[in-house]
């Protein structure tokens, strides 16, 4: 009886062994077909790897846009002279062209601020390049335009705002001139520290007509000869004998040099008996 049930108990222990193996390959075929079945889903088709790639292929290859280029600069005409204030001499092909520049007119050189304004001209350009903007000719001949400087301010600006030059109204109708005038008037830059400037074609009608001079003044014996000093500022009526004068010491503009004649009969002036030496 045990014998029989022992055998009877062997033969299930088999059999479930047996199941559960068949059991288990189903499970593993089933594992594998379902996994195969998700490859086939998420495999592109044929034509889809090739599209994509040129997509990529376009969009590294596509080049970036360019910067936007610098402004050239042309190199312009060299300046190889300056006459005085307003007029200058531009070497252009190979050629010397005297440019008066347009809209301004600075002092004479004999009057107050005539030498600094053509020292302050052959300071901003004497030797270096710039860009002529033409107007027209004068009488003369002579180029009339706008100096362009290097950095790209203009000269005849520059020379009015800072008081050297006046807006030459009569030939030019320019607002941002007649505004660095009135700039330089109201904060007294340079000519403008003058109670009473003398326009330079104010001066220069005086000079052709004679009533600023006094040609037929007498002269002091030895006055070709000797040597004075004077301010050289149009409020100015005097001559000096000493240089170290205290009066002379108070001029804001130029001292000139010249002969007592020329300061009597070129310039119309006086002798200052404060520091005289001659009575």
């Amino acid at each position: 009886m045990r014998k029989t049930a022992l055998q009877l108990l062997t033969v299930l222990l088999l059999f479930t062994t047996l199941s559960c193996r068949e059991d288990n390959k189903d499970a593993q075929q089933q594992f594998r077909e379902r996994q195969q079945a998700i490859l086939e889903r998420e495999e592109p088709s044929p034509a889809q790897p090739v599209t994509d790639t040129i997509i990529v292929e376009e969009d590294i290859a596509e080049p970036l846009p360019e910067a936007s280029a610098k402004p050239t600069t042309t190199s312009g005409d060299k300046v190889v002279g300056v006459k005085d204030g307003d007029t200058i001499v531009l070497l252009r092909n190979g050629e010397e062209v005297t440019v008066r520049l347009y809209g301004v007119d600075t002092p004479e050189k004999a009057q107050a601020f005539g030498q600094k304004a053509k020292q302050y001209t052959s300071d901003l350009v004497f030797g270096k390049q710039v860009r002529l903007i033409v107007h027209n000719k004068d009488r003369y001949g002579r180029t009339v335009g706008t100096i362009i400087l290097p950095d790209g301010r203009s000269l005849n600006e520059e020379l009015v705002k800072n008081g050297f030059a006046w807006h030459y109204k009569a030939y030019s109708t320019d607002k941002n001139l007649a505004n660095a005038e009135a700039d330089a008037r109201r904060f007294k830059r340079g000519l403008w520290q003058d109670p009473n400037p003398i326009a330079p074609w104010d001066y220069r009608k005086d000079k052709r007509s004679g009533s600023s001079t006094t040609a037929n003044a007498a002269i002091p014996a030895g006055a070709t000869k000797r040597t004075v000093y004077l301010c050289n500022s149009s409020g100015s009526a005097v001559y000096h004998t000493d240089k170290n004068c205290s009066v002379l010491k108070r001029c804001k503009a130029d001292v000139l040099t010249v002969t007592e004649a020329a300061a009597i009969r070129e310039y119309g002036r006086r002798i200052d008996k404060t520091c005289s030496k001659y009575k």
